[in-house]
């Protein structure tokens, strides 16, 4: 008997209030990249009404003007229309980041400090982090993730061009994908609410999405007579974005990374500089996880690892195939073949990946993986690892 199973992902579009706020923490970060490479940067945001808060840590040497990043932010999502409460003209800002603590500082910084037990740069927070690849997806995704991205970026791309003057920034996308012997065979149900102008029709925007965003985006093959389209299911979403709900940074972390398809440490991403292994070392956990597929030895990898605050090395390192290795080989061998290859010390990641640059505002919406051009999207240790399995 066939094994057979669904398995749903969503997505959210630039317009929802977690990703507005991502957005602005991004903003923020890339900012103090651009003019100080060393800027140790923890930046929360929280959106509601007609409100911005910002609070966290920062310590650069960068000269910023934090109400003209938020602004542009918020502008270039889209609210912009007059009938926004939450527009980017009008919101109130408001501003309580402070420096880093000292006491973090000196497990950060690449020297000694007493009580520390090295003087290499330590990893920024203690946690676990996981990175994940299959051979599903040209991008080496999961294809449900992958499918409910593709909608949420058509979509936005609709509505900037200002095609449809009736689609407004909020938005989600939800696709349930029915698997047969663990390989993904048809789409089971399509959801996507999106925001919408008042006084458009709910079937005039259920057809439309239909033809123009889901049939042009997603293979036909797997489009079935059975495939369910669930379109703004409750019948209208004129208030969105956040006047209707607030948003934090980090709440989307499952929509950032596997579509709960592979595992999550926890941590956030948005708003954080390389120096918090929370955001590079499931960077690094990514990069791993894709050289070993395109290697050839697993069509399913993941990695997990973990660190202590302060301290350069992590304290464990552990592959996963799934059962999926190539024939003769271990996930043991695996393992010790990419500690091999890699150096997971964090320094090290922020060298090998080239992070201290301002990129972050390009993986804010629609997934951190599965990007072309991403330094963890790389496949460039494939050979390296097939010949360091022994």
């Amino acid at each position: 008997m066939a094994n057979s199973f669904v398995f749903s992902s969503e997505s959210v579009g630039e317009g929802h209030p977690d990703k507005v706020a991502d957005l602005i923490s991004d903003s923020v970060l890339d900012a103090c990249l651009a003019q100080d490479r060393t800027s140790r940067v923890a930046c929360e945001t929280m959106v509601k009404s007609n409100m911005v808060i910002l609070a966290g840590e920062i310590t650069t040497k960068a000269k910023l003007n934090y109400e003209a990043i938020v602004r542009d932010a918020i502008r270039e999502i889209g609210y912009v229309n007059a009938d926004d409460v939450f527009h980017a003209d009008t919101v109130f800002i408001n501003n309580y980041l402070t420096r880093q603590s000292p006491d973090i500082a000196q497990g950060v910084d690449a020297k000694k400090a007493k009580g520390k037990k090295t003087a290499e740069q330590g990893a920024g927070d203690q946690g676990i982090m996981f990175g994940y690849a299959c051979n599903e997806t040209p991008e080496l995704m999961p294809t449900p993730i992958m499918f409910a991205h593709r909608l949420g970026r058509e979509l936005t791309k609709l509505r900037k061009s200002g095609a449809v003057n009736w689609l407004r920034p909020d938005a989600k996308s939800q696709v349930s994908i029915r698997y047969e012997n663990d390989r993904p065979v048809e789409v089971v149900n399509v959801v996507i609410s999106t925001q919408h102008a008042d006084g458009v029709s709910h079937a005039q925007i259920e057809k439309f999405i239909v033809e123009n965003v889901v049939r042009k985006v997603l293979p036909a093959e797997m489009l079935t007579k059975r495939t369910e389209f669930l379109i703004n299911p409750t019948g209208r979403f004129v208030i969105g974005g956040p006047q209707g709900d607030s948003g934090l940074t980090g709440r989307k972390i499952i929509v950032d990374t596997y579509g709960g398809w592979g595992r999550h440490g926890g941590g956030a991403f948005s708003g954080k500089d390389p120096s918090k292994v929370d955001r590079s070392a499931a960077y690094m956990g990514r990069w791993v996880a894709k050289n070993i597929v395109a290697a050839g030895l697993a069509s399913h990898a993941e990695i997990q690892f973990a660190y202590a605050i302060g301290h350069p090395h992590p304290v464990s390192v552990r592959v996963e195939t799934f059962g999926t290795a190539k024939l003769g080989i271990s996930d043991e061998q695996i393992t010790a073949a990419v500690q091999k290859v890699f150096s997971f010390k964090p320094a090290d990641i922020v060298s090998q990946l080239d992070l201290l640059r301002p990129i972050y505002r390009r993986t804010t919406n629609y997934g951190h993986f599965g990007k072309s051009g991403l330094p963890w999207e790389k496949t460039d240790k494939a050979a390296a690892l097939r010949a360091a399995i022994k």
